[in-house]
């Protein structure tokens, strides 16, 4: 810092005062402007200290399919603050996910949350698209490919848009194209306005409506794949209350939950028993171990006490005539007779 201005302390807040030039008229401002540079740090300050958690208020919600075909299945959960917030959610998952069919991994299902009932939230499906990387593998030099957009209408008023896609062994003529795009849109519409939306819903999962498509292109030119690449549900039409209720879904959970914790309890309560079954026959086993060391124990007394005496009798056996009437002698005992009868006396 320079030495020729000095060093200005402040030690309460400051306060600046700006008192705005004269304009070309010579008029001056109406009235001058004072900042207060600390009171707005406070203010600031304070308003941050009362800016609420949004996270704090938020709850977790159970994302459950629809009630036909999947019979409100848990398919995820979500966070929001109200139920109002989740309404129009979009939530994607793969179908070997739902169905648990692994040949399914690249359709990617699409669902909507349409209700809220407690912590469960309710959607419809709104169709399906299959992921990029799976229709690019199909796609090779020198294979045709014909593609469409038909809107179709279901028997009960849903109103929903199908893409398919034909991918032959050989390129196709523009003609033929034509034909086969023909030839899809009319089987499309027909099989859809003679079925509900459940059916051509079923139809479009397991793959019978592209089987359908195959059959009515393939005289024109053999196809090596037909797919249905995505599915939209524009306008939803007559819902169906067929299949069981949510509260019906609740109580199956509860029982469920109940026999898979009794099912532990029991298998909990089989390996105690199992256990004090082993302690009992070990202790079983020591006293019997026990009582068997006992027995030899006593075996190898006998053992070791006629041993001994046989030990005596070699002993003996190996003394001479002499030896033993000196032993004899001493113990004061006859001391006549052979030497089978002197080892004999000594043994008593």
């Amino acid at each position: 810092m320079d030495s020729n201005f000095p060093t200005l302390r402040v030690s309460r807040p400051v306060q600046i005062l700006l008192v705005g030039r004269r304009d070309a008229n010579g008029v001056a401002p109406v009235r001058p402007q004072v900042f207060n540079m600390a009171a707005k740090g406070a203010k600031a300050r304070a308003a941050a200290r009362k800016q609420r958690d949004k996270w704090k208020s938020k709850r977790w919600f159970t994302i459950r399919a629809p009630r036909q075909p999947w019979q409100f299945k848990v398919i995820g959960e979500t966070l929001g603050e109200t139920p109002e917030h989740l309404m129009g959610r979009i939530y994607e998952t793969t179908q070997n996910e739902v169905d648990g069919d692994f040949s399914k991994m690249h359709v990617k299902l699409r669902f909507r949350v349409v209700d809220t009932r407690g912590e469960d939230a309710l959607t419809e499906y709104i169709g399906h698209a299959l992921q990029s990387d799976y229709i690019r593998r199909q796609i090779r030099r020198h294979r045709g490919k014909v593609d469409d957009v038909v809107d179709c209408v279901t028997s009960d008023g849903y109103y929903i848009r199908v893409k398919p896609v034909v991918v032959a062994a050989n390129r196709i003529k523009s003609s033929q194209k034509s034909q086969m795009r023909k030839l899809m849109r009319d089987t499309l519409l027909q099989y859809t306005a003679r079925s509900t939306w459940l059916e051509v819903q079923a139809s479009l999962l397991s793959g019978a409506l592209e089987t359908t498509l195959v059959d009515s292109i393939k005289a024109i030119q053999p196809t090596r794949t037909v797919m249905i690449r995505k599915v939209q549900l524009i306008q939803s039409g007559v819902v169906t209350e067929d299949g069981p209720t949510l509260d019906e879904i609740h109580e199956e959970e509860k029982q469920a939950n109940a026999e898979q914790a009794a099912k532990k309890a029991a298998a909990l309560e089989k390996a105690m028993a199992g256990e004090e079954d082993e302690d009992s026959s070990e202790d079983e086993d020591e006293a019997a171990d026990d009582a068997d060391d006992s027995e030899d124990e006593a075996a190898a007394d006998e053992s070791s006490d006629d041993s001994d005496d046989s030990a005596e009798e070699q002993d003996l056996s190996s003394l001479k005539v002499a030896e033993l009437k000196e032993l004899l002698k001493a113990a004061g005992k006859p001391v006549g007779g052979k030497k089978a009868e002197l080892i004999a006396r000594l043994s008593e």
